[in-house]
């Protein structure tokens, strides 16, 4: 970082190179994608390869001086930018003026499906991207083994998304891109149950048999899973609601979930939810 060149338009090239990431095609086309912050950055950096190059105001590279160390010692390219430049290449309203460049990390269904998973969240049709990096923090939080986003679910490279992840992204195996039909056919060959997630009918959540492997299928905020894609699972399950609420949140769903699989797999002689 020392003695390097403090970038003052946003013309250039290194600059234009990233701020291009933030559209989808771009980001196919250089297979890489956009890090905001000092948290994801951090976590990125634990990942041997993973972060490439790195922006940062004079302010931050004083901030967060010992980060930005660490990237220049991991061979990342660490480039010093205007706080203007910084605004243009940032995603979000208050810049941290910490952003990255991080290589496609996603994986095959069969990659995941050999390694013996126990825990799959499946998201199909999953749209808004905090919703979804927030599902997968919270898969990474509750021990899933990856992540499945469904060929018509948002791109977990989306600027938004990796922020929601806090880091997550670089630390769940995640696949993108695949159907929803054959994916639950190769989960099930690897042995995993497949549940459906249905705001009313099917089996209560704390009644449901959790102590084997499970692949939870999530669908779209507003109108969930259509019963044509629900019946391709072997059950539908219900989230209790006790209060006046009318539904939960998806990402608030899917955390209740994937916590009641978790202590389902690790409570010894546990086989239910693990609610009364």
């Amino acid at each position: 970082m020392a003695g390097s060149p403090l970038i003052t338009t946003s013309r250039n090239r290194a600059v234009s190179s990233a701020g291009r990431l933030a559209k989808r095609a771009f980001r196919r086309e250089d297979c890489r994608f956009l890090v905001e912050g000092p948290a994801g950055v951090a976590e990125a950096l634990v990942e041997p390869g993973a972060l490439v190059e790195l922006f940062t105001t004079p302010e931050a590279a004083t901030r967060y001086g010992a980060l930005l160390e660490k990237a220049a010692e991991s061979g990342v390219v660490v480039h010093s930018v205007t706080t203007s430049v910084m605004a243009e290449l940032a995603q979000t309203v208050t810049p941290q003026g910490v952003i990255g460049i991080a290589v496609f990390r996603d994986v095959s269904l069969a990659t995941v499906t050999a390694a013996g998973p126990r825990l799959v969240v499946v998201l199909a049709s999953v749209r808004d991207p905090g919703n979804a990096g927030t599902i997968l923090r919270t898969a990474d939080a509750a021990g899933a083994d990856a992540v499945v986003f469904t060929d018509a679910s948002v791109d977990p490279y989306n600027p938004k998304c990796v922020r929601s992840s806090v880091g997550s992204l670089f630390h769940v195996p995640f696949v993108i891109g695949t159907e929803l039909a054959p994916a639950i056919t190769e989960l099930r060959r690897a042995g995993m149950r497949v549940l459906a997630t249905a705001g009313k009918g099917g089996v209560d959540l704390y009644s449901t048999e959790l102590s084997g492997p499970v692949a939870w299928v999530f669908g779209n905020e507003a109108w969930g899973l259509p019963e044509e894609l629900v019946a391709l699972a072997d059950e539908s399950v219900r989230v209790p609601i006790h209060g006046r609420a009318e539904s939960l949140n998806l990402a608030t769903a899917a955390a209740v979930c994937l916590y009641a699989s978790a202590q389902g797999q690790r409570v010894p002689g546990g086989c239910r939810g693990g609610g009364s």
